[in-house]
């Protein structure tokens, strides 16, 4: 994929000063007329001139217009708190988030444990959600019953968003029935809107979740009540209208309502109908009103859940061209990188802390028929890095940090300036801040350059490693993701207990950290316009604790955020795009999400 630069506009305009010589002989003749005073019929001279017009706006017309719309990201994803009805209300988990660490004397970070499901919020359907695994030889055993949610190839992700406006049928039921979207509803768009082919990810608007996704008790009307049979189901599609889908090979189906699966009882047969050809769903989307009905780009992923059968995500879209045009080229063609460390119990995906009893959270799960919860830090596998992670809110105490880290901060402010304060949490953060253009900065000539005696300590990201390669590669340019290529993640992040390597190892001085970056080096990019940066590395500030909260208070001073523990990055072709998006946890100091690139 080509960045699309806007075009020599002085080649547009060309024809202004540049007649063909028809023209010119014309205008000569005419010149030569006058001067000679010969007599000339007015209606011929309307008529040259009439003439010349007509070719002058003929060129006009078949100049091609170039459009470079700014990009317009649009979330089209719900808020997941406590009070809303964001889990499923039947045998789910709640979620919860706990503040277990609070930036003061025991900590210098915010620190959250979660409590989620794949049931929660905006989410995704896989097939092993109603297909079998196809060793079983069951009835609905099928070639794609292991396409767990890590598995899902990440060109299913993504696509040309096409929205069926359904609004009429909202309400239309009686209690606890949905009303449904049949097959002619499909068609009735395809005749005004042409048809629904491979890449398209179609989109069923009925309004649903912008009208009942409240604040409990208002919000049981959004799926409590429909099950208790004391309110109208939503809308959703019947099992003939998921084949139709399929015939059309489209692999990404969308809906704003809490489920694809009508109720009372073809919520699995409308499930089946589609997983089974290896489609995935977008369940509970909201804001599709924001959206045109076709040309927008459409994207939809969540956490890498080992062996998930669905999962929460984060569901978003780009408006505007020639990006977004780009994006759903790409993804037609499925030219999309996935760069997502795997969430599993048996491999290192969360912070280990030095010495014992200083780890966060593991990454636990609990799985039983259609229960798939977890049990994480904020932060586990790949993940966001917001501003408050690291900045204490505006009421914080001045005095409230223990004595090494306030020495640690009158060092950073006298060398960077004040260290800020930030209520900027993972739902407050723009995705428009972890999308755009790719500059990958290969660090791993930086391994191996520190001492033993040194411990743990991770080689240095400096101010002239990025100059040396802006010189060789060009500037860095506002809105761009830089992300640093260590080659971490790809040599350590293994199956424990080889996967010690990775985290364990490093932050208890048993081997060398990863290359991380420096405080300078953050304020050094602020400057160039970079508002992201990312690593594949476990964290962008390294093993030593003094610089790994001078580069966090770095970045959250400058409005900066950091996506870290990416793995593949040496995969990234050039003119790559780059997204990620947490879920939307209200008041996150992390946020697990999933990271891809196309091109």
């Amino acid at each position: 994929m080509r960045r699309v630069k806007p075009p020599d506009v002085s080649r547009r305009i060309g024809f202004i000063s540049s007649y063909p010589s028809y023209l010119n002989d014309s205008f000569q003749t005419f010149k030569a007329s006058r001067i000679m005073k010969t007599s000339i019929n007015l209606t011929k001279l309307l008529r040259v001139l009439l003439f010349i017009a007509l070719l002058v706006a003929c060129r006009l017309s078949s100049t091609p217009a170039y459009s470079d719309e700014p990009p317009k990201f649009v979330d089209l994803s719900l808020l997941i708190a406590a009070e809303y009805p964001c889990t499923w209300p039947q045998l789910v988990p709640p979620f919860r988030i706990d503040h277990v660490q609070t930036i003061g004397r025991q900590s210098a970070y915010n620190v959250d444990t979660l409590s989620t499901d794949g049931n929660m919020g905006t989410q995704m359907d896989v097939p092993p959600h109603s297909v079998l695994r196809p060793e079983l030889n069951l009835p609905k055993s099928g070639p794609f019953g292991n396409e767990f949610i890590d598995k899902v190839p990440a060109w299913k992700f993504v696509g040309s968003a096409c929205v069926v406006d359904l609004r009429n049928l909202l309400d239309t039921g009686p209690a606890g029935i949905s009303s449904l979207v049949r097959r002619r509803h499909f068609e009735d768009w395809e005749r005004e809107h042409g048809s629904l082919r491979f890449g398209d990810v179609v989109l069923m608007r009925s309004g649903y979740s912008d009208k009942y996704y409240l604040p409990l008790p208002a919000g049981l009307r959004y799926a409590a009540l429909p099950l208790e049979r004391k309110a109208p189901g939503w809308p959703d599609p019947d099992p003939d209208a998921m084949e139709f889908l399929a015939s059309r090979k489209v692999f990404h189906i969308g809906t704003d309502s809490p489920s694809m699966g009508p109720i009372p009882d073809l919520a699995e047969p409308t499930h089946y109908a589609a997983l089974k050809y290896g489609a995935v769903f977008t369940e509970a989307a909201t804001n599709l009103a924001s959206l045109p009905t076709t040309g927008a780009f459409y994207c939809m992923m969540g956490p890498k859940h080992k062996d998930g059968p669905y999962g929460e995500g984060r569901a978003f879209a780009i408006i505007g061209n020639p990006l977004a045009s780009q994006l759903i080229e790409s993804a037609r063609e499925k030219r999309v990188v996935d760069l997502t460390v795997t969430l599993s119990t048996d491999h290192p995906t969360t912070w280990p802390g030095q010495g014992i009893g200083n780890y966060r959270h593991p990454y636990t799960k609990a799985e039983f028929l259609y229960l798939h919860s977890h049990i994480m830090d904020s932060q586990a596998g790949t993940h966001l890095v917001p501003p408050s992670y690291a900045l204490p809110p505006e009421d914080f105490d001045p005095y409230g940090y223990s004595p090494q880290t306030h020495i640690w901060l009158d060092e950073f402010e006298e060398k960077f300036g004040p260290r800020g304060i930030s209520d900027m949490t993972t739902e407050k953060v723009p995705i428009s801040q972890t999308c755009g253009w790719a500059r990958v900065i290969d660090v791993r000539q930086l391994s191996g350059t520190t001492s033993r005696a040194a411990w743990p300590a991770s080689p240095e990201i400096t101010v002239d490693v990025i100059k040396k390669y802006e010189a060789e590669q060009g500037s860095l340019e506002a809105g761009e993701i830089v992300i640093f290529y260590t080659g971490h993640t790809d040599r350590h992040f293994q199956r424990m207990p080889a996967g010690k390597s990775c985290l364990i190892d490093p932050v208890n001085g048993e081997s060398e950290g990863w290359p991380a970056l420096g405080p300078s080096a953050t304020v050094y990019l602020a400057q160039r316009g970079i508002q992201c940066v990312a690593t594949d590395a476990p964290n962008l500030g390294g093993v030593n604790p003094k610089n790994a909260l001078m580069t966090y208070w770095a970045l959250g001073s400058q409005g900066m955020v950091g996506v870290e523990f990416l793995i593949g990055v040496g995969q990234l072709p050039e003119q790559s795009y780059f997204l990620f998006a947490p879920v939307k946890i209200r008041g996150c100091h992390g946020g697990p999400g999933r990271a891809i690139a196309l091109y």
